[in-house]
């Protein structure tokens, strides 16, 4: 096989794996929280994006709620705006303060964000829409490694369906399970980590630009030195040729 053939095949195998993981996506649509980007710390804050497919073929979404645990101490939630959708932000006073991932009191955490769609807006009905919404959490606990967030999923017909369901450890997947965040350990760095690696990155570009200097440079030479040998070459002829002569 060609080495053209053998590249096709490669193209054409990957396109059919990714196609069949896209197939078994929407086959099993739930609403899902997804993080774009490293994953949020310990004590920290973080983006989370709630990913909302429309399951009802003749119903379509009107309205999304998160809830978040009283008990995680989250006090700051900013929501991402989205066209045709309002947000708001609730926030509950507890009798007892709880402890933020940075061991502060916190009164009044917040508890829910609720997503209501405006008048002729929110996710078709049908299966093939679904609706992203971000929100940025502060700050996130330290005393967990999973944040448990369940979501509200309300349709124009009324029906609602709750995504609460935590899933067994070694058990099969619930049939509504609970959107969940992958906490990762605090770091010490306070960002060095991320400096590191774009100086890393710089020092790599820099190498690669210093190495293809060199090479042009080099390339020049050669072809100098080639035209000076094809020069030599003709006058040897020449000369050759004269003395023949």
């Amino acid at each position: 096989m060609s080495h053209h053939r053998a590249l096709r095949a490669t193209v054409l195998a990957t396109a059919f794996g990714a196609a069949g993981l896209l197939g078994a996506g929407i086959a099993s649509a739930h609403v899902t929280a997804n993080i774009y980007g490293a994953e949020p710390q310990k004590g920290g804050s973080g983006a989370i994006v709630f990913r909302v497919p429309n399951e009802e073929a003749d119903a379509g979404t009107t309205k999304v709620e998160i809830d978040i645990k009283p008990e995680y101490g989250i006090s700051s939630v900013r929501y991402k705006p989205v066209p045709g959708w309002t947000a708001e932000v609730v926030k509950t006073t507890l009798p007892t303060p709880v402890k933020d991932g940075k061991n502060l009191d916190v009164t009044e955490p917040v508890t829910k964000v609720v997503f209501t769609a405006q008048p002729g807006s929110g996710i078709a009905k049908g299966e093939s829409q679904f609706q992203e919404f971000e929100i940025t959490a502060y700050s996130l606990p330290s005393n967990v490694d999973e944040l448990v967030l369940p979501a509200i999923q309300t349709y124009d017909n009324g029906q609602v369906v709750n995504w609460d369901q935590v899933e067994a450890p070694g058990g099969e997947e619930p049939e509504h399970p609970a959107p969940t965040v992958h906490l990762a350990a605090a770091s010490s760095g306070d960002g060095h980590d991320a400096h590191t690696a774009s100086t890393s990155t710089t020092g790599e570009a820099a190498s690669t630009t210093s190495a293809d200097t060199t090479a042009r440079w080099l390339g020049g030479a050669g072809l100098v030195v080639g035209a000076l040998g094809l020069g030599a070459g003709a006058g040897a002829v020449l000369r050759s040729r004269r003395t023949a002569k």
